[in-house]
């Protein structure tokens, strides 16, 4: 039973020695041992291994553009939702600017026809001209021209109101005998 704080006798790794004798074997090399070759630098021994296990992090020329290809999908689609929120809100914003600028400058006209209103003259000349109303004790007097007298008349004459009706009603009235 071995001792407490002993460890267990190791054997020796021979596995290395066995794979330089079965490369001279194939090579027609004569084999060298691990002690008897110069000792490399740290970075030259990373750099070899890593060319033995297939590159950067042990993956091959393929796995390592596959996964490559699934960060860049995974950053493009991480970042597709917030640049589409961005450009929808700046379009509002912009939106929203222009409503303001349009309501600013109708704010100001009414401001001005305000102004203008707060003038008693301007009020008097405004119900005279609109509304047609005359201060008491003056006469009023409408002028028509002869050709204003016919597009403000809606009703126009019997003939034209006729000539408007549909045929049947047109046929019937000549039947009865009635004007329109």
């Amino acid at each position: 039973m071995p001792e407490r704080g002993r460890q267990p006798r190791r054997r020796q790794d021979t596995s290395g020695q066995r794979r330089g004798a079965d490369r001279a074997r194939r090579t027609g090399r004569p084999a060298v041992s691990e002690q008897e070759q110069p000792p490399r630098p740290p970075r030259a021994r990373r750099t070899a291994d890593r060319a033995r296990t297939g590159g950067a992090f042990g993956l091959s020329a393929t796995r390592q553009a596959a996964v490559l290809a699934m960060v860049v999908c995974a950053l493009a689609l991480s970042i597709a939702v917030p640049l589409r929120t961005y450009l929808t809100q700046h379009a509002q914003v912009e939106q929203e600017l222009a409503e303001q600028a349009q309501l600013q400058a109708q704010a100001q006209q009414l401001e001005q026809r305000k102004q203008q209103l707060s003038d008693p003259a301007q009020i008097q000349a405004e119900a005279r001209s609109r509304l047609g109303m005359v201060m008491p004790g003056e006469t009023p007097y409408t002028v028509q021209l002869p050709g204003d007298g016919q597009q403000g008349d809606q009703h126009g004459s019997p003939q034209q109101q006729a000539a408007d009706q549909p045929w049947f009603e047109q046929l019937w009235n000549s039947i009865i005998g009635s004007g329109s």
